[in-house]
């Protein structure tokens, strides 16, 4: 009897080859070929799942943003009703919601990794170019979310411009990414956390 194939679970595991092609080689080594030889599947396998590689792209970028996306809406969640907690105490968790965005793990590492390659080729390729948009939308629209929560449980000094805010903490937490997955020997993951608690802390009330 022919072995039965989840599609989705194999599509997964491409999503993943990919990922591991990338952060270890660059995507530009990520052709389906290489992803087929990482994943273990012969070329004409890897076809049956993704005709051309602009489509094994879009879909990887497009799982990463739903994974990501997903664990931000959990993390969100988990930190509950932040009226309960002292001013302290609510600058901390807010440190730690955004550091779901800086690369403090492997897991988290690799993600930046990908996409900060994603981005890099969507500024030529069209293709890429409305998926690196919507991660950039969606950034701003979870650190604006955490400033938020901070000023209506009154943590935030009174008179600030959470538009404006809301640009200097994205701004910080792309470039602390980038620079600890571009420079790690110079910028670890407990630089990012500590930089983001006194920039936070600056604006509390």
């Amino acid at each position: 009897m022919p072995k039965i194939v989840d599609p989705v679970e194999r599509r997964r595991e491409v999503v993943d080859a990919l990922f591991r092609v990338v952060v270890r080689d660059g995507l530009q080594r990520a052709s389906l070929r290489t992803v087929a030889a990482e994943a273990q599947l012969n070329i004409g396998s890897l076809r049956h799942y993704f005709a051309t590689q602009e489509e094994l792209m879009r879909f990887a970028m497009t799982s990463m943003i739903e994974r990501v996306a997903e664990r931000l809406r959990a993390a969100v969640e988990e930190a509950g009703d932040l009226a309960v907690l002292s001013a302290q105490e609510r600058l901390e968790l807010s440190a730690r919601l955004l550091g779901e965005l800086l690369p403090l793990d492997e897991r988290r590492r690799a993600e930046v990794t990908v996409f900060l390659d994603f981005a890099a080729a969507s500024r030529t390729d069209p293709a890429l170019r409305d998926l690196a948009s919507q991660v950039a939308v969606g950034t701003r629209a979870f650190v604006s979310r955490v400033l938020e929560r901070l000023e209506t449980g009154g943590a935030l000094r009174r008179g600030l411009r959470l538009d404006v805010e809301t640009e200097r903490l994205s701004a910080l937490v792309d470039g602390l990414a980038m620079n600890a997955v571009l420079h790690p020997e110079l910028v670890s993951g407990h630089d990012c956390l500590e930089v983001v608690r006194t920039h936070l802390g600056a604006l509390a009330a």
